[in-house]
């Protein structure tokens, strides 16, 4: 397999997570080219803050790896990790990140600041911006779709709170 091919199973996850209403966002963990671990966007169905993407494919990883170090590995991701997985990145001692979309409201490997360039015991290599606009299409549609069902929702409150609405007034 390629890197491409590995990001691509990266979207393919990252579509999942669209389908379920959350955040689009794929990961997956390779070991000596095979993907040991996967994972998407989980928060709202699970309703916990810790269901990334980069982290699902973490543990997933682990387990199957039979280690916390993943010392050998490489992760590829669809947007730029937050603080949160980065710190997983670097405690589970992966040696190299590869994201596409960067995040400037979140990202921690360059976007806001790289949590990597602090003297940590592990130091990953990064590559950012591999299959950009692709990973950043899916992010934008999602959120264009996103304020539609706000807006509609809103529009549909609305309706229904209108004096008169559902009364069946005539003239």
């Amino acid at each position: 397999m390629t890197e491409q091919d590995y990001m691509n199973r990266a979207l393919a996850l990252a579509e999942e997570a669209y389908k379920l209403d959350e955040v689009p966002v794929g990961a997956v963990v390779v070991y000596d080219g095979q993907i040991i671990g996967e994972g998407y966007n989980r928060r709202e169905l699970s309703r916990n803050a810790l269901a990334h993407a980069e982290l699902e494919a973490i543990d997933e990883a682990c387990r199957r790896f039979g280690s916390w170090r993943l010392f050998d590995c490489e992760l590829y991701v669809t947007l730029e990790p937050c603080p949160m997985c980065t710190g997983a990145i670097i405690n589970s001692r992966i040696k190299r990140v590869v994201f596409g979309a960067y995040d400037p409201k979140a990202g921690s490997m360059g976007s806001i600041l790289n949590l990597c360039d602090y003297p940590f015991n592990s130091k990953p290599l990064i590559e950012g911006g591999f299959m950009q606009e692709e990973c950043a299409e899916i992010l934008s549609r999602f959120f264009a779709d996103l304020r539609v069902r706000k807006l509609e929702q809103k529009r549909s409150r609305e309706d229904v709170s209108a004096p008169g609405a559902g009364h069946g007034d005539h003239d």
